[in-house]
């Protein structure tokens, strides 16, 4: 077997990815690898559209709940995971398939981003965050804008913290941050991989969005997370900052009501399926599955992926 092999099954939230990469990681005798920034958490469960054990159907997982909800997640550490985890894999005679949405955290995996260089200062962190708490997202996000119009193009003025880190990053170097991950990006990757990247029609995607947050409210949303407020977890937790938690969050400490919360899941959500997509887009060497050419027929869109998975198994 080879032992650089990496599948990598990517695509916007809520277009079918789970039970793809279930078959597709039986076809091949494969283990998964979470590449979801919120799976990882324990007790963040129907928030995250946790993967149950049931619809592993028997397919190892790797990443999902191995943190605690207060504590720190970022893309350097989840590269570490990912790599000890793909080796483990390798090791067990099988082939590693990343799946999940989060494009960045893939590209750093692919191209073994480096991050260690002007890894971090807590003193000019705790000074920007102060400068934010005083200014707002927008304010620090025209400052960005300012020194580094590409970041500021690539991240949006709500994540604080990737808005924070790109300005920390030009204070220890005096590098634009863009300019260091474009340069890490055109690295060779040190795997033989395939990169698929599952898509469907924008109204059909939208649709399943709003089903899937109807769906997560009545299996109890609310409840879990007023659970994780009620023990102790910050509402400025990474973890609290994800999609349905930062909304539900805010109608429980009275920000705004119910309804409005529900619809800013579904909005925000929204925004962030269009988000992924521009960023896959930008990516080289990804293969394409887009449903409607399958007439959505999962079994065709397995053959496929298999027949060009062939050269590297």
């Amino acid at each position: 077997m080879n032992d650089k092999s990496l599948i990598v099954l990517a695509g916007p939230t809520a277009v079918g990815k789970t039970a793809l990469s279930i078959n597709l990681a039986k076809a091949l005798n494969a283990e998964i690898i979470s590449a979801d920034s919120v799976q990882v958490y324990k007790k963040l469960d129907i928030g995250s559209a946790k993967i149950t054990q049931d619809e592993m159907d028997g397919v190892t997982h790797h990443l999902i709940d191995v943190l605690e909800p207060d504590e720190d997640f970022n893309v350097a550490l989840f590269k570490d995971l990912v790599k000890e985890a793909i080796d483990k894999v390798h090791a067990n005679g099988h082939i590693p398939i990343l799946a999940g949405g989060t494009g960045f955290y893939i590209q750093a995996v692919l191209k073994d981003v480096d991050f260690t260089k002007g890894e971090s200062s807590p003193e000019i962190r705790e000074r920007l965050e102060a400068e934010a708490e005083k200014l707002g997202n927008e304010a620090m996000h025209d400052k960005l804008k300012g020194i580094d119009p590409e970041s500021a193009e690539a991240i949006p003025a709500g994540n604080l913290k990737r808005v924070i880190r790109a300005l920390e990053y030009y204070e220890l170097t005096g590098e634009k941050i863009s300019v260091h991950n474009a340069s890490e990006k055109d690295k060779e990757s040190p795997y033989d991989y395939r990169y698929f990247v599952l898509n469907d029609d924008r109204d059909k995607l939208y649709e399943r969005i709003d089903r899937r947050v109807d769906i997560m409210m009545q299996n109890g949303l609310l409840d879990e997370v007023r659970m994780l407020k009620e023990s102790g977890i910050s509402r400025d937790a990474v973890s609290m900052q994800s999609l349905g938690y930062r909304q539900i969050m805010d109608y429980l400490y009275g920000n705004i009501d119910l309804d409005e919360a529900v619809f800013q899941v579904k909005l925000q959500t929204r925004h962030f399926a269009k988000r992924q997509l521009t960023w896959f887009r930008r990516e080289k060497d990804t293969i394409w599955v887009n449903r409607p050419e399958f007439n959505n027929d999962e079994s065709k869109m397995l053959e496929f992926m298999i027949d060009k998975c062939r050269e590297i198994l």
